[in-house]
């Protein structure tokens, strides 16, 4: 039986590629109104879902994410 608290993927698995293809993927940083949470990842231009690839707890964290990607600008969505 499966513990519940196993059905995150783990980290390993959900890491976006650094070679990202930039026509089919956009970089967002998706931002909580309610609770000020954000999570840095891509939406997929196409179909509009998002792939979630870190949590952004500090301007550290999103340093990290832009350089990682080799992103200058992220757009925010709320």
């Amino acid at each position: 039986m499966k513990s519940i608290f196993s059905i995150r993927k783990s980290k390993d698995e959900n890491i976006f590629p650094s070679d990202f293809d930039k026509k089919l993927y956009k970089p967002v940083l998706k931002c909580s109104i309610c609770t000020g949470e954000q999570v840095a990842g891509f939406k997929n231009l196409t179909t509009g879902k998002f792939e979630e690839v870190m949590l952004i707890r500090n301007e550290k964290e999103l340093a990290s994410f832009k350089e990682r990607y080799g992103i200058s600008e992220l757009g925010k969505e709320y």
